[in-house]
């Protein structure tokens, strides 16, 4: 089998230790491997396969002689994807640098793997939130054709790094030992709190984390008249985002068939058992690579509506997994 060399950039931070993670997990075949981060972690050693490695500070000779580059996120994409390129070494990026760029492939493998086949050396990861909507999304739109997509989203902390993992715990720590509860990360206290504002906000008052699943859904699906609106909300919950997603589809569905499109479609499980209230939770999906859904019913307000419930790890499924699936989908196609 060929192998290839993989330099991972953020490899310290939540993302960049779950590729090394999930590089492991699906035997990706990694011949070289260099590891990159910011000049503050550059020096720490971190271990890949029984080897310790020393990660070093991201510069533009970071992407000599490496075949692709895993970018775990932040300003890094913006800084360095061009000089990777430039050495023949594709970039596939976690952030949203170049999400919306239509000479860049915005790709979910069980959703429109082919498109990794335009690249032109860099591939973008969606917004995770984005993710995992469209793998539940994709199957019912084959079969139905769908209209109108209404998502509320409760998105776990780490989906705002390590930092906020801490803040968390520290707030909820506070509160039990009635201490000072501080707030660096959230604008708010996060712990036994909702906060419904993810990221800044833009056009209409809807911030850039819910225009991010609207653009995202219909450049992945291909399908600009897909009408999407979506709330997102942070949750005080460690790892798993959840979303409520409302489908209004051309062609009626009954729950029964959904729940039997869903079963058969790619990277889903269906748990939807409500006489023994077996639903999927952030507490059974976290690292894990698939997306559960369940809670499969008929919209009792329109003819041809289905309401589920979608959650997955943002971190694995909704980051580091699908950017790992992209690479695999190129050495799939001979492209890498």
């Amino acid at each position: 089998m060929k192998k290839y060399n993989v330099v991972v950039i953020g490899a310290t931070g939540a993302v960049g230790q779950e590729i090394l993670k999930i590089l492991v997990e699906r035997n990706f075949p990694v011949d070289q491997l260099r590891l990159c981060a910011t000049a503050r972690s550059a020096g720490k050693i971190m271990t890949f396969q029984g080897k310790e490695y020393t990660v070093e500070e991201t510069r533009a000779e970071s992407f000599e002689n490496m075949h692709v580059a895993l970018f775990a996120g932040g300003s890094a994409s913006k800084d360095f994807a061009q000089d990777a390129v430039k050495r023949n070494c594709v970039v596939i990026d976690n952030s949203s640098a170049f999400r919306m760029d239509p000479n860049v492939p915005l790709v979910v493998p069980e959703v429109n793997p082919e498109d990794v086949k335009w690249h032109k050396g860099i591939i973008a990861n969606p917004n995770c939130s984005t993710i995992q909507m469209v793998v539940a999304l994709k199957p019912i739109h084959d079969a139905a054709r769908i209209k109108r997509v209404v998502v509320s989203t409760y998105q776990a902390v780490s989906g705002a790094g390590i930092e906020a993992i801490e803040e968390l715990t520290a707030q909820v720590k506070a509160i039990y030992e009635g201490g000072e509860i501080k707030k660096e990360v959230f604008p708010y206290q996060i712990a036994f709190n909702l906060i419904p504002h993810i990221d800044v906000f833009g056009d209409m008052d809807y911030t850039k984390e819910e225009w991010k699943m609207v653009k995202e859904t219909q450049k992945i699906m291909h399908d600009d008249a897909i009408q999407v609106t979506a709330t997102t909300v942070r949750v005080p919950v460690y790892r798993s985002h959840s979303e409520s997603i409302n489908i209004e589809t051309e062609k009626k569905l009954s729950s029964q068939q959904v729940k039997e499109i869903l079963a058969k479609a790619p990277g889903v499980v269906v748990m939807d058992n409500i006489a023994n209230k077996e639903y999927p939770m952030p507490l059974y999906t976290s690292d894990r690579d698939e997306v559960f859904i369940g809670r499969i019913r008929e919209d009792n307000s329109i003819s041809n509506g289905i309401n589920l419930w979608c959650v997955a790890d943002q971190l694995r499924k909704g980051a580091a997994t699908n950017a790992v699936q992209i690479a695999e989908t190129m050495i799939k196609y001979d492209i890498l």
